[in-house]
């Protein structure tokens, strides 16, 4: 099936917490930071399950095990069953499910999350290569303490022809004192130890849409993330409309060169987003125009920002989580951003935008 090929961000008249019955949220750099909520995420979260809108919490570390993650949760004041949380380690102890025998021996390189997860599916996890009638090894992150002969472990094995699953290949993780290695770097050692390839369900493949549908029952579904290359590009796997939040890794450049795949249907600055619509992006004469903003694609290779002359354009417009901008008549500077990546995106279409925006972002302090 041919994709449409995304060239603006989307519009909603209602508020996406009413649009959608789902959210699916990821957690670090969307919930919390460095193990604290991120600012206004709690309320909004809160306000959104209030007004009916189901919430689960999506995320590719099969380190912690639902349970652990809830907990965690209802210390910053959100209230999460364990079953709201949907774990890398569950869609990759599904996918192993499918291709084995029931009570097969997988051999375990990583933590607690990966073996509860694959009990849950009547499989037995071990930790030796050497264990008789072994089905599987499987790799998720294990954190910083992992001792470094699991990866021999998993080698020796790999290299008699035992299949190999890793629940994600996240290259890094992020962590209070900074960016460490993740679950990504790890099964890189092994594959250039046995030179073999994974089968991998974690974000952005397939398995994990899938697990997460199957877990929520979600019909109408609205993933919620800040990574274009996971969260996104997962939602655009999948099938579903997605919204990213500017409170973790991707930045406002980043976004005006996403490709295709890596291009949301909503921008916001935060949770806020959920409870509000989402303005219109609409083509102007020379460009595009959202709120008070409009946008240009110079034959210059620059992206221009101007202030709207149209006085029925401005602020007024309803959507996002607006905070007024810095621009004149209290224009908002994510409507200026949505204009950006409307005229990047066009101008791109299925490449990447290559257009010079550092002075129009630098209008907008994004």
């Amino acid at each position: 099936m041919t994709r449409q090929i995304r060239t603006s961000p989307a519009a909603s008249d209602q508020s996406l917490h009413q649009a959608y019955d789902t959210a699916l949220l990821d957690l670090d750099g969307v919930v919390y930071a460095g193990g604290r909520a991120i600012g206004h995420a709690v309320e909004s979260l809160a306000a959104a399950r209030a007004d009916g809108m189901h919430l689960a919490y999506v995320t590719n570390n099969a380190l912690r095990t639902p349970e652990a993650v809830a907990e965690h949760l209802g210390e910053l004041g959100i209230p999460t069953d364990a079953a709201e949380v949907i774990t890398s380690a569950q869609a990759v102890a599904r996918l192993i499910a499918e291709q084995v025998e029931p009570g097969s021996k997988v051999l375990v390189i990583g933590g607690e999350g990966l073996r509860v997860a694959l009990r849950e599916r009547g499989l037995v996890p071990v930790e030796s290569a050497e264990e008789e009638g072994l089905a599987a090894v499987v790799q998720g992150y294990g954190g910083p303490d992992l001792a470094w002969g699991r990866f021999a472990e998993a080698s020796y094995a790999i290299n008699r022809g035992v299949p190999w699953y890793a629940s994600n290949t996240d290259l890094t993780i992020p962590g209070a004192r900074g960016i460490a290695p993740g679950n990504g770097a790890a099964v890189e050692v092994v594959r250039i130890a046995t030179g073999a390839e994974p089968q991998v369900a974690g974000k952005p493949l397939p398995p994990m849409h899938r697990e997460t549908v199957l877990r929520t029952g979600a019909k109408r579904p609205l993933v919620v993330g800040d990574r274009l290359d996971t969260d996104i590009e997962g939602a655009f796997n999948g099938g579903v409309d997605s919204l990213l939040v500017l409170t973790g890794v991707t930045d406002a450049e980043q976004l005006l060169r996403a490709e295709p795949r890596h291009r949301p249907t909503y921008v916001d600055r935060d949770l806020r987003g959920l409870l509000a619509g989402q303005p219109e992006v609409v083509p102007a004469a020379e460009g595009f125009r959202c709120g008070g903003w409009t946008a240009v694609a110079l034959n210059n290779g620059v992206l221009e920002l101007r202030e709207d002359d149209d006085e029925t354009g401005g602020s007024e417009e309803t959507g996002g989580s607006g905070e007024g901008g810095d621009g004149g008549s209290g224009s908002d500077p994510l409507d200026g951003l949505r204009a950006l990546c409307a005229a990047a995106w066009t101008a791109a279409a299925e490449d990447v935008c290559t257009l010079d925006a550092a002075k129009a972002l630098a209008r907008l302090g994004l």
